[in-house]
């Protein structure tokens, strides 16, 4: 492998590194919400910086297997999920 590859790699490397870092250092709490639409129901964990943000980004993740399609995904996100639970983030 040329020299040139493997710095590119590498630089590449730490800015993803970076990137995960800056996205979830400061998420404190994390959530699991579990959705019920259409008969299907899907679950689904997510971290966030408050409660409602880490439920929220739950929520819209666990809508997406069980909608298809824009209309569907928005229904499907404002219903009231079927289970939340959250705590501080380990």
């Amino acid at each position: 492998m040329k020299r040139s590859t493997g710095i590119t790699l590498a630089v590449i490397a730490a800015i993803i590194a970076l990137f995960f870092y800056m996205s979830t250092a400061r998420a404190t709490q994390e959530c699991t919400v579990c959705v019920q639409f259409q008969g299907r129901s899907n679950c689904a964990t997510a971290a966030g910086r408050t409660v409602a943000e880490a439920t929220q980004t739950a929520h819209n993740t666990a809508c997406g297997p069980v909608a298809s399609g824009m209309n569907e995904t928005i229904a499907c996100g404002n219903r009231a999920p079927v289970s939340v639970q959250c705590g501080r983030r380990r």
